[in-house]
């Protein structure tokens, strides 16, 4: 097991890298490294459970596959739980015996589920846990949807097999839960997982012989505003959508050609749901920063209208990419990392950036700590 200090400050970043899981934290007048977990390893997404304190971190072995551990609040070492397992009876959609080949997400269950906790995994199984992560049992209601046999594709960390990357919790209603597929869409349940729609409409998939299929799309980061449970947003392949109905209707807030358009993650305003801000790249073919330059940008009218933020940000010869879970937002406060090991962070909801750190491993999940 590996060493962690005790917890994690409320505010301190959380860095899932590919060599390892980073804690940040700003002391007089900086960001500094003060923890490193997992050494070497790549740390796929971790985060802190908000509602007790408690530590999750998804690794990505190369050798010895997927981990999921665990750091209890007042614990000073990290432990290994037993990560998801898919049943000896689950094929993929190539048929073959389905396996777990990545741990892409965990999500805290509603706050009157104080023991639930979901994983998102590669081949696009959703798991559950009802005891704070002792044990998970896949959810066959999704699983075993009719539409995944010829309609989930291949998506997301060049995987051959879908990947579901995004759960997102009715704070009103725990049972009501969206998750965000690549390459299906997004589904929901009002039953606690028994039963699951689509909610695609809207969309487009211009890769798809159907470009309005009803499953078969790719959104790359899927949230949502408590100030409005049924306001949702994603980025994809086709640009910025927004569903004001649950996913019962999305439309799109981005054009072609026009900043923002293409992107992967994406964060939104607990307290106002029109505020949210993107991360845009080039293309999904050239998948860097657009002109070279690095921006930020924020929409404070639902879509309608956004503005690139770049204060403190590289403007010239610069690579960097954002993944879908390398930006987040704190009470006002907003951080994102990117593939070229850079992690910024903006005190005024992105008006201007400060560099938290450079020279880091490439960045797959930033989170704030209690958040």
């Amino acid at each position: 097991m590996a060493r962690a200090r005790k917890g994690a400050p409320r505010g301190a970043l959380l860095l899932g890298t590919r060599k390892g899981l980073l804690t940040l934290v700003r002391g007089r007048g900086r960001w500094r490294v003060v923890g490193q977990e997992f050494l070497g390893i790549a740390v796929a997404y971790a985060r802190v459970d908000e509602r007790d304190g408690t530590g999750w971190a998804c690794l990505d072995h190369g050798h010895w596959g997927q981990k999921l551990h665990r750091l209890r609040g007042d614990a000073r070492r990290w432990e290994e739980v037993p990560a998801p397992r898919y049943p000896a009876d689950t094929r993929g959609t190539d048929g073959r015996p389905a396996t777990l080949r990545y741990l892409w997400t965990i999500a805290p269950g509603g706050e009157d589920r104080p023991g639930r906790l979901y994983a998102g995994t590669v081949p696009g199984g959703l798991f559950r846990s009802e005891d704070g992560g002792e044990s998970f049992e896949l959810v066959r209601g999704l699983w075993d949807h009719p539409s995944r046999a010829g309609q989930w594709l291949g998506g997301g960390k060049d995987f051959e097999h879908p990947g579901l990357h995004s759960v997102v919790v009715d704070p009103r209603a725990s049972d009501h839960v969206w998750v965000g597929v690549s390459c299906a869409g997004v589904f929901e349940t009002t039953d606690g997982g028994a039963t699951w729609a689509p909610r695609n409409r809207g969309l487009v998939a211009t890769f798809l012989p159907d470009p309005r299929a009803e499953v078969g799309h790719d959104p790359h980061c899927l949230v949502q505003s408590r100030a409005r449970a049924d306001r949702l947003w994603q980025q994809n392949h086709c640009g910025i959508f927004r569903s004001d109905d649950g996913g019962g209707r999305w439309r799109r807030c981005s054009r072609p050609g026009a900043l923002p358009h293409f992107g992967f993650a994406m964060a939104v305003d607990p307290e106002d749901a029109d505020t949210a801000w993107v991360v845009p790249a080039l293309a999904d073919d050239r998948r860097v920063a657009v002109d070279g330059a690095l921006c930020v940008c924020r929409t404070r009218d639902a879509g309608r209208t956004w503005k690139a933020l770049r204060r403190g940000l590289p403007q010239a010869d610069c690579y960097d990419v954002v993944l879908r879970h390398g930006l987040d937002h704190d009470r006002g406060r907003l951080a994102f990392g990117t593939t070229t090991g850079h992690c910024f962070v903006s005190e005024d909801r992105g008006d201007s950036w400060t560099c938290a750190g450079h020279h880091l491993p490439p960045i797959h999940s930033v989170r704030f700590a209690g958040c």
